[in-house]
C-alpha cells in the first residue's frame, strides 16, 4: 500500500528558511508550562498514576531534591506489564531527554519525533523551568498560515490499526505497545468510526478497580477477556474529513485537548492524523547539513540489525538523491506475535523530500527483506514522480 503526498510550502530552501524563522521565531520560554507536576524516586507507581489521572499527562518527570533525572511514563509501565503499585519510582523510571531555553523549537519538535515524548522538560541549572508538551507545539503550527493551508491527506497516515466493540482491551493494548502509540480507533463492520479508546480512557478505568495489585491489572491484562473495548471507548469522537486543513485539525485538537483525530471520507475511516504527524513536519523544517533518519520499534532481539539497515537506507537514498534531495525519513518497525520461531514485521514509513511527502508500508516475515521492499518501494515511487514530470512537460510542449 502506497500513498504519495505534497506539501507545497517544503518546496524550496527559501520557503523552508522561512518556515523555520517562524517556528522558531516564538521561543521555547512562551510555549513552556511553568506549572508541573513532578515525583520523588522513592514515591511509589500508584502515586505517579495519580498524578496522571488529575493532570491528564502522560510522562512525569522525576526530580530528586530539585534535580531532573528522569521520567515515568504510562506507555512504559504498560509495556513493563507486571510493574505492582507500590513499586518505588526509581525502578521503573527511564532517562528523558531534556532541552534548554536557548533551545529552538525545530530542534524540540525533532526530539519528540526522535524518542517519541509527550513533553519535553526544560532545564536550567539541572532544575526543571517548565515543559513543553505537543500540544504546545501545535498551537505553534496553528498560528502559521503555511502549516494551516495544507490538507489532512497530505500529511496523514494511511496505515490505521483499529479494534471493534467486541475485542477485548488487551487486543488494544498490543497495538498500543507494538506502535507506541496511545489512541487506537473503534470501527463497526463497514469500516465506519464508532469509538476511540486510549489511555485516558484506560487511565480514567484504572480508578474503578478495587482490586487492583499491578498496572496489568489495572488494564485487565490479567483477565483481558473480562474487559471489552466497548465499555471503556469513548462513542461519538472527533472526526475530520481528508480534504480538511490541517489548520482546522490543529484547532479541534487544541479545543477538544486530543491528540488523535481519525480522518474520514463518507463517513469511513481512510486515515490517522496525529499531533505526532504536526510535529514530524515541524522537525522536517529544521536547519540540518544531513539526512535525518528515525528508527523506531526495534525489539532488542533484532537491534542486531541495526548497521545492516542503516547501509540499506544509505545505498537507497544514494538512488533517490540523484532524483531529488532527501530530507527526512522515519522508519517505525512492528515486531508481531510469532508463530512458532518466526515474527511477522510491518513497517511504516514516511520520507520527505524537497517538498513531497512519500509514505509506505510493507509486511512480511524476514526483517531484512521488509526493510528492503519498503525502501525499494520509495524509489520506485520517486522515479514515478520524475517519469510523471518529463511525460508533463513533454505534453505542455
Amino acid at each position: 500500500m502506497v500513498i504519495r503526498m505534497g506539501v507545497k510550502d517544503l518546496q524550496d530552501l527559501k520557503k523552508l528558511s522561512m518556515l523555520r524563522s517562524q517556528i522558531d521565531g516564538k521561543g521555547i520560554a512562551k510555549i513552556m508550562n511553568d506549572e508541573f507536576k513532578t515525583v520523588k524516586p522513592d514515591n511509589c507507581v500508584v502515586d505517579a498514576l495519580h498524578i496522571m489521572k488529575e493532570t491528564g499527562a502522560q510522562d512525569i518527570p522525576v526530580v530528586d531534591g530539585n534535580e531532573y533525572i528522569g521520567s515515568v511514563g504510562y506507555g512504559t509501565l504498560l509495556k513493563k506489564k507486571g510493574v505492582l503499585l507500590d513499586s518505588k519510582i526509581r525502578t521503573v523510571m527511564t532517562g528523558a531527554p531534556s532541552v534548554s531555553k536557548e533551545a529552538n523549537i525545530t530542534d524540540v519538535a525533532e526530539l519528540m519525533i526522535t524518542t517519541n515524548a509527550r513533553q519535553i522538560p526544560v532545564i536550567g541549572n539541572k532544575k526543571i523551568k517548565g515543559v513543553v508538551s505537543r500540544s504546545a507545539l501545535i498551537e505553534v503550527a496553528a498560528g502559521i498560515k503555511a502549516f494551516r493551508e495544507i490538507k489532512v491527506w497530505e500529511i496523514m497516515s494511511t496505515a490505521v490499526e483499529t479494534v471493534k466493540e467486541n475485542d477485548t482491551l488487551d487486543a488494544a493494548l498490543e497495538i498500543m505497545r507494538g506502535l507506541d502509540i496511545r489512541t487506537v480507533p473503534v470501527t463497526d463492520n463497514n469500516n465506519s468510526v464508532i469509538g476511540i479508546v486510549g489511555m485516558k480512557e484506560i487511565i480514567d478505568h484504572n480508578w474503578r478497580r478495587k482490586d487492583r495489585q499491578t498496572v496489568g491489572d489495572l488494564s485487565g491484562k490479567n483477565n483481558p477477556s473480562a474487559i471489552l473495548v466497548e465499555s471503556l471507548c469513548a462513542t461519538a469522537p472527533e472526526t475530520i474529513s481528508w480534504d480538511d486543513t490541517i489548520g482546522k485539525a490543529a484547532e479541534m485538537m487544541l479545543t477538544s485537548c486530543i491528540s488523535t483525530l481519525p480522518v474520514v471520507e463518507n463517513r469511513r475511516l481512510v486515515g490517522i492524523l496525529t499531533q505526532y504527524d504536526i510535529i514530524e513536519m515541524m522537525a522536517a523544517c529544521k536547519e540540518r547539513e544531513v539526512m535525518f533518519v528515525q528508527i523506531s520499534g526495534l525489539d532488542d532481539d533484532d537491534k542486531i540489525y541495526s548497521d545492516a539497515i542503516d547501509k540499506m537506507i544509505q545505498y537507497e537514498m544514494g538512488k533517490i538523491a540523484k532524483v531529488k534531495r532527501p530530507q527526512s525519513l522515519t522508519m517505525h518497525i512492528t515486531r508481531y506475535g510469532a508463530q512458532g520461531a518466526k515474527n511477522k514485521y510491518s513497517i511504516n514509513s514516511r520520507l520527505i523530500l524537497d517538498g513531497d511527502m512519500l509514505a509506505a508500508k510493507e509486511i512480511g516475515w524476514d526483517l531484512m527483506k521488509v526493510v528492503e521492499d519498503m525502501l525499494k518501494k520509495l524509489v520506485l515511487m520517486v522515479m514515478d514522480m520524475k517519469k510523471s514530470k518529463i511525460d508533463q512537460r513533454k505534453k505542455i510542449k
